[in-house]
């Protein structure tokens, strides 16, 4: 079961946001502020952080900001009552993967929850093997036999993606919030344009292809 910290000074908003975590899955560990999570973490492994931003004696993005300093890796879920552009250039400056607004919806939540694991599962694995082929994140690349074909990072991560769902249906939006994040102002043509290109590059792997379903988005499918 994947394990969230949870860090949230307010009582009643961290027992809400417990019970529906629970609910789609989760297990949870609850903080109470910056310093209570620091103490959980020295001792218990956790997959996501969901931090908020006020909390006394150590505020979120204090708390984010010394595990950046640590290396520490682990996607962080930011929220917050202030959802101006400077307060969200703020969290991510101190390392927060993405972003919510308070009054939380926790149906987005959960989105947000689920598009974050997704991009960790991809960093964390580093390497896919799809036949012959083999995608490699370090080095951004794509090998079959002799052949290394290098990619941009987010036709990389774009890729990847795909093939991690092999005949799983992306629409375009579901893309863009995958790969450009939620925030992105980029145009969904962009996803039209980095499938094209992947296309291109891999008209003639024998292993995989990238398909369009008409009217829902692309999937990936192995041959």
């Amino acid at each position: 079961m994947l394990r969230i910290l949870l860090a949230e000074d307010n009582t009643e908003l961290r027992h809400l946001m417990k019970i529906r975590l629970n609910r789609a899955g989760y297990d949870v560990v609850e903080a109470g502020d910056g310093l209570e999570a620091l103490d959980i973490l020295a001792k218990t492994q956790v997959h996501l952080l969901i931090v908020d931003v006020m909390m006394p004696n150590m505020d979120g993005c204090e708390l984010t900001a010394a595990l950046r300093s640590a290396n520490i890796d682990t996607p962080i879920l930011m929220v917050t009552a202030k959802g101006g552009l400077d307060d969200k250039k703020t969290g991510f400056h101190a390392g927060a993967d993405d972003y919510l607004v308070k009054p939380v919806d926790m149906d987005e939540m959960l989105l947000h929850i689920e598009a974050l694991l997704r991009r960790s599962r991809i960093s964390r694995e580093k390497e896919m093997v799809i036949g012959s082929t083999v995608l490699n994140e370090d080095r951004l690349s794509v090998t079959c036999g002799a052949q290394e074909i290098l990619l941009r990072r987010k036709e990389f991560q774009l890729l990847f993606l795909l093939l991690s769902y092999k005949g799983r249906i992306f629409t375009r939006q579901m893309l863009m919030d995958e790969i450009w994040g939620y925030d992105s102002e980029t145009d969904q043509r962009t996803v039209d344009v980095h499938i094209k290109r992947l296309r291109e590059k891999f008209s003639d792997n024998a292993d995989f292809s990238i398909q369009t379903v008409r009217g829902l988005g692309y999937k990936a499918v192995e041959k």
